[in-house]
């Protein structure tokens, strides 16, 4: 059975604002490089004016209240994560360093091992 998108108003008015968004945005920008001659305090503000008015629009859009939701839940999971102690943060530290040295030593042994059987012993290219 076949389904059709159904595109609902509130769908075309959230493409809007995020267009409006985005339209924003970039007449932040023009704003910015076109009032170079006002001087930088004026450019700044008409840039950041721009920007916080298109990231209201942006938040009032359903893609901007979803982005907030999924802001608020990541925090949510963080708060339940249960983080390691001091100590045991150093001891898995320790652990890390501990085989990044035993697998360095382990790939230069190996490096070695097969330098010496290729160029000395195969190919009897003593240096």
């Amino acid at each position: 059975m076949a389904t059709s998108q159904v595109e609902t108003v509130n769908a075309g008015a959230d493409k809007a604002k995020v267009a409006a968004a985005g339209a924003l945005v970039l007449a932040a920008l023009a704003a910015f490089y076109l009032l170079a001659q006002q001087g930088a305090l004026v450019q700044w503000a008409a840039l950041l004016v721009g920007l916080a008015a298109a990231v209201a629009v942006f938040l009032i859009s359903e893609p901007g209240r979803q982005l907030v939701a999924f802001g608020r839940d990541a925090v949510r999971e963080v708060r339940k994560v249960v983080w390691p102690t001091r100590k045991e943060a150093i001891q898995i530290t320790a652990y890390v360093f501990g085989f990044v040295v035993i697998m360095a030593l382990f790939l230069w042994f190996t490096d070695k091992t097969l330098e010496w059987l290729f160029y000395d012993v195969i190919l009897g290219w003593k240096r």
